[in-house]
């Protein structure tokens, strides 16, 4: 086993601090990111499997270009947050995929979890390492699967909400999308009363949260002015720390434990161990439908989001890239073997990940 910073995970490549980021925050301040990188993306496995012949998780794969998902959101996360105030939260069963895409430029924090307990787990163990290293910390999370267009606009945003946060520490405001249908896979959020203004309109508070509604309440959503949940939020150390504690302690509770191993050679022992007692816990069902009094939402300017969960949202993203990526060229059969995987995988609506 490797250390970086006080967590302990398989060797990782050693940091090469190479890469400057222009539009970086002051080097006093103090933001993290944290990736979340810990899913295994199996609604994508089928059309991943067709074309690219191995079973990666989505974001370790090239499908918009050149590089896989995951290095797409580190570099665009590291425009805002330098490499060591990142964390990536992955699965030991991921650490060959992460070992490839961690070989080049200044590499984050990495923080290995022995299995998938869920989101709400995987924050709370990015937030707990966290607390050893910057106990004053503001904290953005950052799915490793999203497409971002307009990566400028997105990122000059989040910076105006964690400066929000900053000022209003007791907050955990989430980035919220304008819908362009009733998806139901998504989170849908009610924005409320107004609590605070950025350029691009007002942060409000959260009046209501549904995680992945019936296709009709989804409908009913979208008609009366509801957001989606990109699930990219900031908030500071202690409100998510209290949130835990308050909406998920028994996972709280058995990531307290480890913090007595912390950098000593039981720590992996530890981190096992907890893992194996932990519940799995979804962060949006466990603490964001329960819409806390200190919830906010703030609406993203208009942007192109998606979340890349299905191979209909690749399919649709990719064909809009003024450079396609490879596996849609011509002579490659993409056309048949993307219809059968559409027609076998997304027949059921009602598929839930």
């Amino acid at each position: 086993m490797a250390k970086m910073g006080t967590v302990a995970i398989e060797s990782l490549p050693e940091p090469m601090l190479t890469v400057q980021y222009s539009t970086r925050r002051d080097s006093r301040s103090k933001t993290w990111a944290v990736v979340l990188a810990g899913g295994e993306g199996c609604r994508l496995r089928p059309l991943v499997r067709r074309l690219f012949g191995d079973e990666r998780p989505k974001q370790y794969v090239p499908l918009l270009g050149p590089t896989s998902l995951l290095r797409q959101t580190l570099d665009r996360v590291g425009r805002l947050v330098p490499a060591e105030r990142t964390v990536v939260v992955s699965q030991y069963d991921h650490g060959r995929y992460l070992d490839r895409e961690l070989c080049d430029g200044a590499a984050p924090h990495v923080l290995l979890q022995p299995e998938n307990r869920g989101t709400g787990t995987a924050v709370l163990f990015a937030a707990h390492m966290i607390r050893r290293l910057d106990p004053e910390a503001v904290i953005t999370v950052f799915p490793s699967d999203h497409y971002i267009r307009e990566e400028d606009t997105f990122l000059a945003h989040v910076a105006e909400v964690v400066a929000f946060v900053e000022r209003h520490p007791e907050r955990l405001v989430l980035l919220g999308a304008r819908p362009t249908s009733p998806e139901p896979e998504y989170g849908w959020v009610r924005p409320g009363t107004v609590l605070g203004e950025t350029s691009d309109g007002p942060i409000r508070r959260v009046q209501g949260f549904l995680e992945k509604p019936e296709p009709e309440n989804a409908q009913r959503c979208m008609t009366a002015g509801w957001l989606w949940n990109t699930f990219a939020f900031a908030t500071t150390l202690r409100t998510l720390l209290n949130a835990g504690h308050e909406f998920l302690p028994a996972v709280d509770d058995r990531l307290n434990l480890i913090a007595a191993f912390s950098g000593s050679r039981h720590e992996g022992w530890a981190v096992r161990q907890a893992y194996s007692m932990a519940p799995t816990c979804d962060f949006s069902r466990g603490v964001l439908e329960r819409c806390p009094t200190w919830l906010g939402v703030s609406r993203l300017p208009g942007l192109t989001w998606s979340d890349l969960g299905t191979p209909r949202r690749v399919v649709g993203i990719a064909s809009t890239l003024p450079v396609r990526p490879l596996w849609m060229t011509t002579g490659r059969k993409t056309v048949n073997a993307l219809a059968s995987v559409l027609e076998s995988h997304l027949a059921d609506t009602g598929r839930r990940r």
